[in-house]
């Protein structure tokens, strides 16, 4: 446990002998050649270690990195659910035509100060009425990102005026995010020029 990662390998190539169900993996690219594979095949990420580590098991340590590809586009706040740091959630979508559409519930990526700051950017745009045209949705979907009619009771409308660059993994097949996090607010964009971009 004590070797370094490079030479337990070594100790690993001369006592195990590949078959149909094992098989030691070679690592001769260079990382941006992995990561670009990594994103040309649509993957979720890479999980890398130092080759000068040691192993300690049970111990969390930075010797592991974890990185996950993800998409990132604006989308345009519609809404958002109240917290006691102004908001818990951001509603946001993106235009098809003239029509605002819901992608996404965002929860991720905050910090206290972050959801404070975009709290401040929109609490003067609220309004009764709610922006997307695919809201209520029948269910609430396989892993809770749809939002049914008694989940919309508890979200605050905004005008749709501001808007947000979201990191994502992926759409799925009825145009909603999975996996979304936070990134920005972005000042710099016009809300009815924000469109599905993949």
């Amino acid at each position: 446990m004590e070797l370094p990662l490079v030479d337990r390998r070594e100790i690993l190539r001369a006592a195990v002998q590949p078959n149909d169900h094992v098989q030691i993996v070679e690592v001769s690219k260079s990382a941006e050649d992995i990561m670009r594979f990594v994103k040309e095949q649509h993957l979720e990420g890479v999980v890398a270690k130092r080759a000068d580590s040691t192993y300690l098991p049970g111990k969390r340590t930075g010797l592991w990195v974890k990185t996950r590809i993800n998409l990132t586009q604006e989308f345009v706040i519609g809404g958002y659910t109240p917290s006691h740091l102004g908001l818990d959630a951001l509603i946001v979508g993106f235009y098809r035509g003239k029509e605002l559409r819901f992608a996404a519930r965002v929860r991720a990526g905050f910090t206290p100060q972050t959801r404070r700051q975009v709290y401040e950017a929109i609490k003067d745009l609220a309004t009764p009425q709610c922006p997307f045209v695919n809201l209520p949705q029948p269910t609430a979907g396989r892993w809770g990102q749809g939002i049914t009619a008694e989940g919309m009771k508890n979200m605050v409308w905004v005008k749709p005026l501001a808007v947000v660059q979201i990191d994502f993994r992926e759409w799925t097949g009825g145009d909603i995010l999975r996996h979304a996090s936070f990134v920005r607010l972005r000042d710099d964009k016009v809300p009815k020029k924000v469109v599905r971009e993949t």
